[in-house]
């Protein structure tokens, strides 16, 4: 049982890994995956999070089996 966690952008480098692998924990919220596998205890602000390709809220609750991904902003010009 885990989860799969993607980091894309600046949000990558800042926490050094491109990937991760969780084991999945019965209750565990997006915001829960990013401090175990960031490693860092606040996901910045306006960061987007997605459960399998699809955006979500950090309080959303997560399944085993799930892709987590936090990506920085999007902008254009």
């Amino acid at each position: 049982m885990s989860v799969t966690v993607k980091f894309f952008a600046s949000l990558r480098e800042a926490v050094g890994k491109a990937d991760a692998q969780l084991d999945f924990q019965t209750g565990m919220r997006v915001s829960d995956v990013w401090t175990l596998a960031s490693a860092q205890p606040e996901m910045p602000n306006n960061t987007l999070c997605a459960i399998n390709m699809e955006y979500v809220d950090r309080d959303n609750r997560v399944a085993d089996g799930d892709e987590v991904a936090f990506f920085p902003p999007v902008t254009g010009g």
